[in-house]
């Protein structure tokens, strides 16, 4: 099931970019991921107000249905382009 317009259209207004290999949508500067499952099992408000919580430079937090795991966490940072 694809990830519907609106959720498409909000991630990529907060300057989000897609990385089809991971199926995820990330920002550099927020050090934020969201899985596409995540946005497309969530709603509007719940995609708004993630992107909106502050979040510390020093680490990346990560949506996710199921959390990965630091290795995970680890390999997925370091492939973004």
């Amino acid at each position: 099931m694809p990830i519907a317009a609106t959720e498409k259209k909000i991630l990529e207004e907060a300057d989000y970019k897609d990385s089809l290999r991971h199926l995820v949508y990330y920002n550099k500067k927020t050090k934020k991921v969201f899985s596409f499952e995540a946005v497309r099992v969530n709603n509007e408000d719940w995609l708004r107000k993630c992107i909106e919580e502050e979040n510390s430079v020093e680490e990346w937090r990560f949506y996710f249905t199921a959390a990965p795991s630091e290795a995970e966490k680890k390999e997925l940072i370091s492939e973004l382009p």
